[in-house]
């Protein structure tokens, strides 16, 4: 049982040590990263992306209709991104999954976010939901560098000719069938299970089976933070968020820790490993 009333730090690290052996899920949104210099896309920073009235730009039907704009606005917001290094909330978590894995626990990492920082990290039990800043596809059917299993390493790619004088003779192609390449993304438009690398079944079964849920940096604004809160109050699942500034969480059933990820997860992850130290010390005694 978590104690309601205690510090941010020892209701989470209450319910860490509660699941046991058990299955951990962990769900990040864009507020984890922003302490790396990523904008969020909902929320009240300055520089949230969706507050640009931009959302149009992330369909499917833009890219068809304009892909020199969708190309350019790309881009110029994902060549920042990659360039940005993980902070110490997106390496307590590489340490988290370390840590449950390494008492015969189940962990997976749904991250909603397309940067590269939990892999870099070091997550490994990691679903990219949305997809990932740094790979392209084929638009093309049936081409093996398209949906729904294929996919190219943006860095493969020579961006050069776009990039100095944008045009549609300039736009990435496909290497394999000549097709325009697109962002390894999901789009507004587009479905969760459109792609492989969604992982949308893994996803399905986490929500299904977690025994604890920690949310890190989320809105509960896209529809994979639904489909996990819902799960989570139909089967009373513990769940935590953590949200710097944000007292009021979706449901009740959500604890709040309104605390900065980057400093909160650290610590609690600093004590979970020294108690376990002192166990293992105890059992050799």
């Amino acid at each position: 049982m978590i104690e309601t009333s205690a510090s941010a730090e020892d209701r989470l690290f209450q319910a860490l040590s509660g699941v046991g052996a058990g299955y951990l899920v962990v769900v990040t949104g864009a507020g984890i990263s922003l302490a790396s210099g990523i904008p969020t896309f909902r929320g009240n920073d300055p520089d949230a992306v969706w507050s640009k009235s931009v959302m149009e730009m992330g369909t499917r039907s833009y890219f068809i209709s304009d892909p020199i704009g969708s190309w350019s606005w790309y881009l110029s917001r994902f060549d920042q991104v990659l360039e940005k290094q993980p902070n110490p909330a997106h390496t307590a978590l590489a340490r988290m999954e370390r840590w449950q894995q390494g008492r015969g626990g189940e962990f997976v990492l749904v991250t909603q976010n397309v940067d590269p920082l939990h892999e870099r990290a070091g997550s490994e039990a990691l679903v990219k939901v949305h997809g990932s800043a740094d790979r392209a596809r084929c638009i093309k059917d049936g081409c093996v560098n398209a949906a729904p299993s294929g996919s190219v390493a943006r860095d493969t790619l020579d961006l050069t000719r776009f990039m100095a004088e944008p045009s549609r003779e300039a736009l990435p192609r496909c290497t394999v069938c000549n097709g325009l390449l697109r962002q390894h993304v999901l789009w507004f438009d587009e479905y969760y299970q459109e792609h492989n690398d969604y992982q949308w079944e893994r996803v399905m079964d986490a929500a299904a089976r977690a025994d604890v849920m920690l949310f890190v940096g989320t809105s509960f604004a896209v529809g994979v933070t639904s489909l996990f809160l819902e799960s989570a109050i139909k089967r009373s699942v513990p769940a935590l968020s953590i949200d710097p500034g944000v007292d009021a969480t979706p449901h009740p059933l959500v604890l709040s820790l309104p605390e900065k990820a980057e400093e909160l997860l650290p610590g609690v992850m600093a004590r979970l490993d020294n108690q376990e130290s002192s166990d293992q010390s105890m059992s050799i005694r």
